[in-house]
């Protein structure tokens, strides 16, 4: 890689703060306040941002008895010191988990965390419910965009933003878990809808640059393994699915300005017939079972 590891800081960075804003309420209605600035006492490697009080006595809400909180955890893997020191330095877990607790009431507490995995994962834990984004994930996807044709610097862009998918997948799973949501379908695709709701719904221009990496993550992953076994008992969709789930969303979200997913022959027009209906219907289902666990 021709760029020092520390530029993946600039990534960890645009990945934790986009969270200050997750699940804010309607998208018409009145802004909650985004301001990702960690509370002033926060000192040790196992942190917590304190959530405001429980709002129980709101009709329909949920009590708040837990927090997104922040684990530092010692790496392994020499090469991703610098950007281990960044994190911390930089309070960037801090500053998503206060972000996520200004908007979500918690039956728990949720860990969040960064670290080297000896793996290219991201994951969500139930028996310890925390949130875990690997080192190297953001390596992998460097060398994918790469290897699809991408320059370094426009690789390092979409690494950001396929991270930025990522993480709200993993979120997706620990709401899905922590909450009892009802999930009738595949998981692992509620959780991609669920990051594309986010994403789409909350995060503007950068949510939709999410979504459009992810997607062509996911289309060069299929290519880079055709011819190879597939593991149809894996319980994730195939990537080529994945990648026209994610353009269905995308086209779905506003047929007129992406248009040009379906003019340009990437989304075939059988499914883009019914991406409209398919995106409302995913945004209703999220609206609906977030609502009792949104603080405003």
């Amino acid at each position: 890689m021709r760029k020092n590891l520390v530029n993946f800081s600039i990534a960890v960075g645009i990945l934790f703060v986009i969270t200050a804003c997750v699940c804010k309420p309607e998208r018409n209605g009145e802004p909650s306040s985004s301001d990702p600035t960690p509370s002033p006492d926060i000192r040790s490697s196992n942190t917590s941002t304190k959530s405001s009080p429980a709002t129980a006595d709101q009709p329909g809400k949920k009590k708040d008895e837990g927090d997104f909180i922040v684990e530092h955890v010692d790496i392994t893997t020499s090469k991703y010191a610098e950007i281990d020191r960044q994190v911390r330095q930089e309070k960037l877990l801090e500053k998503a988990a206060d972000g996520l607790n200004r908007a979500l009431i918690l039956p728990q507490d949720i860990t969040l965390r960064t670290k080297d995995c000896n793996e290219v994962n991201a994951f969500y834990n139930p028996n310890d419910s925390s949130v875990t984004v690997c080192y190297e994930l953001m390596e992998h996807f460097f060398k994918v965009f790469k290897a699809g044709g991408s320059s370094d610097d426009l690789a390092y862009q979409k690494m950001f933003d396929a991270v930025r998918f990522v993480f709200l997948h993993e979120i997706g799973h620990a709401l899905i878990d922590q909450y009892k949501l009802p999930v009738m379908g595949n998981e692992e695709d509620a959780a991609d809808r669920c990051s594309a709701y986010i994403n789409l719904e909350e995060l503007g221009d950068e949510g939709v640059k999410a979504v459009f990496a992810a997607a062509d993550a996911f289309q060069i992953e299929s290519k880079l393994t055709a011819g190879r076994a597939r593991n149809m008992a894996d319980e994730h969709l195939l990537q080529e699915q994945r990648f026209y789930n994610s353009l269905c969303m995308l086209y779905g979200s506003n047929t007129n300005k992406y248009e040009n997913i379906v003019t340009q022959g990437y989304l075939p027009k059988a499914r883009a017939v019914r991406c409209e209906t398919e995106y409302q219907k995913n945004v209703s289902s999220w609206v609906s079972l977030l609502a009792p666990w949104r603080k405003r």
